[in-house]
């Protein structure tokens, strides 16, 4: 009897054992269900390897880079990337609070570090794709997006709320308005700039000064509307803010189709050359100008143009308390060391202007602070480089043309500048650039052939930039341009700058200072070649670009045929599809180069469809 009921028992228990496992394999489904998607945290060791990139756990010591070799001879293409945690939907892995928060990095909350790039080591980056928030949809085209964009493709009214009496936002429906308020400008930005154009007796009350007022920098913008209404005086600005308690305040600027850069004044420079801009504009923008020896004016010195102009809004210029008193005289003594003067002051603005020459510096008394930057010092090398608390002074061609040297816009973007010298470019380098990237541009455009509408694209970028002779070619569209110029190679975004337009210094074995869907086309001219040259991942690149790019957003690749053909076999796996491709020798390329456009689908998670449905 005993031995009968053994061999009934083991039977039992597999049943029940099977019983259990279906329970807790139907258990897991449904859980992974209801998250959307799989979460993928920085250093899973549940993640496969994806042709040259590998992410590995902290304590798997795999030399990575035998593993890439392998999967490139074995020539190993995935089907499909896995698509982020629907809570991943607004990435920036190089400005991500968790990222320091699992990494423990020790990092002073006094100075803004917390806001500055912290970058996830290579093996430890998220590689999956990117999912849009539920209810996604195309955004909404220039110029109606100026002052309305979809409310899902953006989902945080919080603004509208915090900002209510300030005309920030305002929720309609199923769409986000702006009314054009600001922190100091509630009635509108058009008449906070007619004003300040009347302040500074510029003609016919425009900002733009006859073409002499055209790049300007915007420090803690809020959504932008500064920036955007600036647009229609032909003046382009870079507006500037952390992803810090006003979080996505970037993001609806750049979905409103308004330049914007994810940065802060904080330890580092910013990723801008010296002399870059005619005016800097702070409306409350709770910065601590005297902090660290006034080291954060000495920055905004560092970035201004001769005779240019810092326009300040707050309370300390107008307020009379004690504390804004004290305050004020402060930064007014500070500013007067550093030879500005006050331009004019009305109402709740002050505006200092930047001397032209370098005849006041001179004329200072020995050990007067700020000191003046050392000799060799190089302010165009931004970088990753520490401010310096020191003012720096004009090159004698500088201070010898009194800051007009560059032509007045438009005639400036066709000028060759001064600065080519720097560089060693003649003109005739300059203006055969230009010519040569007007012919490219026209042949991209007959490639893309019936596929482009004229509002088709709005906010476009150049991953490498070198002149700015892409952008310049655009310079009949209404689009903008964020001229990105790699780190490692040659300085030339002052070159950008002094031809009138924006941009940035980056390294793109990183990932990029902005949110994710925000650029409709990306110019991609010779980059791939770089990065397998400096041995950093393509396919990191390709999925950061695919993070970048809008759903329906086009790239432009211009560059070897054998890495198009590679990208090709990834273009399932990331939901692009082929548009068209040409032999760059069409556009005077080397013969092995090709133009290759791309289209990115519109894709949804299953959480975005059931929402949409």
């Amino acid at each position: 009897m005993t031995r009968g009921r053994a061999d009934v028992n083991p039977k039992k228990r597999l049943i029940t054992w099977i019983i259990v496992l279906v329970f807790c394999c139907g258990c897991f489904y449904a859980y992974t269900r209801s998250r959307g998607s799989s979460a993928l945290e920085y250093g899973s060791k549940s993640l496969r390897k994806f042709g040259s990139s590998y992410w590995r756990g902290d304590e798997d010591n795999t030399d990575t880079s035998t593993k890439q070799e392998d999967d490139a001879d074995d020539g190993f293409i995935p089907k499909s990337f896995p698509v982020c945690d629907d809570r991943h939907s607004e990435i920036i892995p190089c400005l991500d609070r968790n990222l320091i928060y699992q990494t423990r990095l020790k990092l002073d909350l006094s100075v803004m570090e917390h806001y500055e790039r912290h970058c996830p080591l290579p093996e430890k980056r998220y590689n999956c794709l990117i999912p849009p928030p539920p209810g996604y949809r195309v955004p909404i085209k220039w110029p109606k997006s100026r002052d309305q964009i979809w409310k899902a493709n953006i989902p945080h009214t919080h603004l509208a709320t915090e900002k209510s009496d300030q005309n920030w936002m305002v929720v309609k429906g199923d769409k986000v308005v702006f009314p054009g308020g600001g922190t100091h400008f509630h009635y509108g930005a058009d008449k906070y700039l007619a004003s300040m154009a009347n302040m500074l007796n510029f003609p016919k009350n425009s900002m733009n000064n006859e073409g002499n007022v055209r790049t300007v920098f915007d420090a803690g913008c809020g959504v932008a509307s500064f920036g955007g209404y600036l647009l229609a005086y032909d003046i382009l600005t870079m507006s500037l803010a952390p992803n810090d308690v006003h979080e996505n305040q970037i993001q609806f600027a750049l979905e409103r189709g308004i330049p914007a850069y994810l940065g802060v004044l904080g330890t580092k420079r910013l990723p801008y050359p010296s002399r870059s801009f005619e005016l800097a504009h702070c409306s409350r923008c709770r910065i601590d100008w005297l902090q660290r020896n006034g080291i954060l004016l000495l920055e905004l010195d560092r970035i201004l143009r001769p005779g240019g102009y810092f326009a300040y809004s707050s309370p300390e210029a107008y307020a009379q308390d004690e504390e804004d008193l004290r305050i004020f005289r402060a930064m007014s003594a500070f500013v007067e060391r550093m030879c500005w003067k006050i331009a004019v002051k009305r109402d709740q603005t002050v505006i200092w202007v930047k001397p032209l020459t370098n005849d006041c510096y001179m004329q200072r008394e020995p050990g007067t602070q700020p000191p003046m930057c050392r000799s060799d010092d190089d302010p165009d090398l931004v970088w990753g480089v520490p401010m310096e608390a020191c003012i720096t002074p004009y090159s004698n061609q500088v201070h010898r043309s009194k800051g007009n040297a560059l032509a007045p816009w438009p005639a400036r973007l066709t000028t060759p500048p001064p600065r080519l010298a720097d560089l060693g470019y003649s003109d005739d380098m300059f203006i055969k650039d230009t010519e040569l990237w007007q012919r490219r541009v026209e042949h991209y455009w007959t490639v893309f052939g019936q596929n482009l509408e004229s509002d088709t694209f709005r906010n476009v970028m150049d991953m490498k930039a070198n002149l700015g002779s892409f952008a310049a070619a655009l310079s009949n569209k209404e689009v903008w341009v964020m001229n990105v110029v790699p780190e490692d190679g040659p300085n030339t975004l002052k070159i950008v700058y002094d031809r009138g337009l924006l941009g940035s210094v980056h390294n793109w074995c990183e990932s990029y200072s902005t949110y994710p869907r925000t650029y409709d086309l990306i110019h991609a001219w010779t980059v791939f070649s770089d990065i397998e040259r400096r041995g950093c991942s393509i396919v990191d690149l390709l999925l950061e670009m695919d993070r970048i790019l809008r759903p329906k957003g086009y790239i432009i690749y211009n560059d070897k045929r054998s890495i198009a053909e590679v990208i090709k076999k990834y273009l399932g796996a990331l939901h692009w599809e082929s548009v068209a491709i040409s032999d760059s020798q069409l556009v005077e390329q080397d013969e092995d180069d090709v133009v290759f456009i791309i289209q990115k689908k519109m894709w949804l998670t299953s959480e975005s469809l059931k929402d949409s449905e």
